[in-house]
């Protein structure tokens, strides 16, 4: 059975993993289930709880595909470590992308990316491996988002920006033309960034500053 085939176990029972399992099934693939650490989780969307993690590892590596569905808000720390977890185990990730998403067919898309509703990516951009591209988020030409970075709903990021390895774009937020957000920084809902971010930086505002800046022009 060739890997787009194989059936699929989502990691994680939160909201993420819910709109992630819609999206499924609008493409008709087949879930078995999901599993995640709070065995009181109902059933998702009629898709069965299987157990915490290990009922995952029941399943050879070969023998299934598994989705990231733990979501991250202001951090990619946690969904990160999920995604490291299987991969050191030789667990394979698919790529989810809904289909009313619009991606150039230019675009390079590593595994286990996720494009959401309403997304739209442009000719000559490149997702990393665990990428988020979230609902209505627009990512514009010759982007690079780096793997397991989170853009989040609504986000718009002009041509030719790159995002840094599990840097989080908050919901809203705008990010002009040529902009390098470093790895592991987070930008804030709702701003607008204008110049660089160093890595591990949080920005804030419009237009966004760092969140010691603002501290220091107080």
């Amino acid at each position: 059975m060739i890997a787009s085939e194989l059936p699929i176990i989502i990691i994680g029972g939160g909201g993420h993993a819910k709109v992630l399992l819609s999206a499924l099934q609008l493409t008709e693939q087949k879930v078995l289930g999901f599993v995640d650490l709070k065995l009181s989780l109902p059933p998702l969307l009629g898709v069965r709880h299987l157990g915490d993690d290990s009922a995952a590892f029941t399943h050879a590596p070969d023998g299934v595909r598994l989705v990231n569905g733990v979501g991250s808000i202001s951090s990619t720390v946690n969904r990160q470590a999920v995604y490291d977890r299987f991969a050191q185990k030789h667990y394979c990730f698919a790529r989810v992308i809904h289909p009313s998403a619009v991606v150039a067919p230019e675009v390079q898309i590593d595994e286990g990316v996720q494009i959401m509703a309403g997304a739209v990516v442009q000719a000559g951009s490149r997702l990393g491996a665990n990428a988020i591209v979230n609902t209505g988020a627009r990512v514009d030409h010759d982007c690079i988002i780096d793997a397991h970075a989170h853009i989040a709903p609504g986000v718009t990021i002009c041509g030719g920006v790159s995002v840094g390895a599990g840097a989080h774009i908050g919901a809203g937020a705008t990010v002009i033309q040529g902009i390098h957000i470093g790895k592991g920084s987070v930008v804030g809902a709702g701003a607008l960034v204008i110049r660089d971010v160093p890595p591990g930086t949080k920005v804030v505002g419009i237009p966004a500053t760092s969140i010691s800046e603002r501290r220091t022009a107080r």
